[in-house]
């Protein structure tokens, strides 16, 4: 059989089959989004790897968060007719070539060579959306530049006389969609950090240099490369003004003390802010109610991958109801644990109008940069669209909870 005798929604998945083989090396043997996260445990000094693979204390969210999944099975629907499936999804008035999008990742530029346009360059070129960091170690405005279309997430900074200055500046470079995440009012207990020789800001020692050392093609390819041809990476993006260095020890201090901020911050910002305004963090139905109440075009359901409060629940399971809740007046999405297309679609199936992924997107900048980008989000669009044929669906409105069978 030939290409040319395919039928449409054929043909891209035996295009990306024969894009497979022409791969770099080292991306050949990645079959999956796990198969990144092992290979960049080889590639990445030890602290970094910690970093973005790290949750709060005992983890115990970042594994409920994949246990989630685990307990809901597929129906599946038979002789249907599926040769005419679609997985786009239209959010804010844009339609997206499939339902999962990137989700912001800090620091992501000294993880991966110019991290921050990578990651946003691929999702512009595949034609889901992807949040740039706040804690982005690339400024803001050549990310919207290159990338279009992007979406800025902001950490709202703790002197609140500074935040009408970053509202102005991601408005001024060009944003459309402002996502602000909202549970960090204190810094998390992330032993992890500590564990792997992680710090923020880098503190320069033996052990670090022996990390580096470690690891030559990170140090030669991202580190060294960066620090030639762009300087020292900064916190660019925290504030309407450029942030510290990474290596200074104001670093620390210019991220801290948001305990005080309230639900009037974010009427403020609400008033202030023409474009799409999305709220990151949501765990209670209560709170999703107030952010839809004050204006909010969207909220993203997120224990932030399980970073923050060890032992707050998994996404998953708090989705429905708090797309009963307030589905119909605001736009629910969600992210922390997904990691398959199946995954993907029981998030849709359960009310989730997009999906974010962030570590399984960063490892891939890592390990292979654009390109690693590029296959990460096909094999994650093949699952998806490989799914949806054996669950008979050819449309994401078609994924529904008729497709799940609870607690199988």
């Amino acid at each position: 059989m030939t290409a040319s005798t395919l039928s449409a929604p054929q043909a891209p998945a035996q295009a990306a089959y024969g894009q497979r083989r022409g791969l770099p090396r080292r991306l050949q043997r990645i079959l999956s989004l796990d198969d990144f996260e092992a290979a960049a445990r080889r590639h990445l000094p030890r602290p970094l790897f910690g970093y973005i693979a790290g949750a709060a204390e005992d983890n115990a969210s970042l594994q409920a968060n994949r246990q989630s999944f685990a307990r809901h099975g597929f129906r599946t629907r038979v002789m249907v007719d599926v040769s005419r499936r679609s997985q786009q999804t239209t959010l804010f008035g844009q339609t997206w070539d499939s339902p999962f999008g990137i989700a912001p990742v800090g620091i992501s530029a000294i993880s991966a060579y110019r991290g921050d346009l990578v990651l946003a360059q691929a999702a512009a070129s595949a034609r889901i959306p992807a949040i740039m960091s706040g804690t982005s170690l690339i400024p803001m405005e050549e990310v919207a530049r290159a990338a279009p279309g992007t979406w800025f997430q902001a950490y709202l900074p703790g002197d609140a006389s500074r935040i009408d200055g970053l509202i102005d500046r991601v408005q001024a470079a060009g944003f459309g969609t402002l996502v602000v995440t909202v549970d960090i009012p204190v810094w998390a207990n992330r032993e992890n950090n500590v564990r792997t020789g992680f710090s923020m800001p880098l503190r320069p020692s033996l052990r670090l240099a022996w990390d580096g050392l470690a690891r030559p093609r990170w140090l030669a390819g991202t580190f060294l490369r960066t620090l030639a041809l762009h300087g020292m990476p900064h916190f660019e993006n925290s504030f309407a003004t450029r942030g510290a260095p990474i290596l200074s020890s104001s670093a620390i201090r210019d991220t801290t003390g948001r305990d005080h901020l309230n639900w009037q911050h974010l009427e403020r910002i609400r008033a202030r802010w023409p474009g799409h305004l999305v709220i990151k963090g949501i765990l209670n139905e209560a709170d999703a109610a107030t952010a839809a109440s004050m204006g909010a075009d969207g909220i993203i359901v997120s224990n932030h991958g399980g970073r923050q409060l060890d032992g707050a629940a998994a996404p998953l399971t708090l989705l429905p109801r708090i797309v009963d809740q307030v589905g119909h007046r605001t736009v629910v999405m969600m992210d922390s644990g997904v990691r398959r297309g199946g995954d993907v679609l029981k998030a849709v199936a359960l009310g989730a109008r997009m999906v974010f992924l962030g570590r399984p997107f960063m490892y891939a900048a890592a390990v292979g940069g654009a390109p690693g980008v590029d296959h990460a989000i096909t094999l994650l669009r093949e699952e998806v669209d490989r799914n949806m044929a054996m669950l008979g669906a050819c449309a994401m409105s078609e994924v529904t909870a008729q497709c799940l069978a609870p607690g199988a």
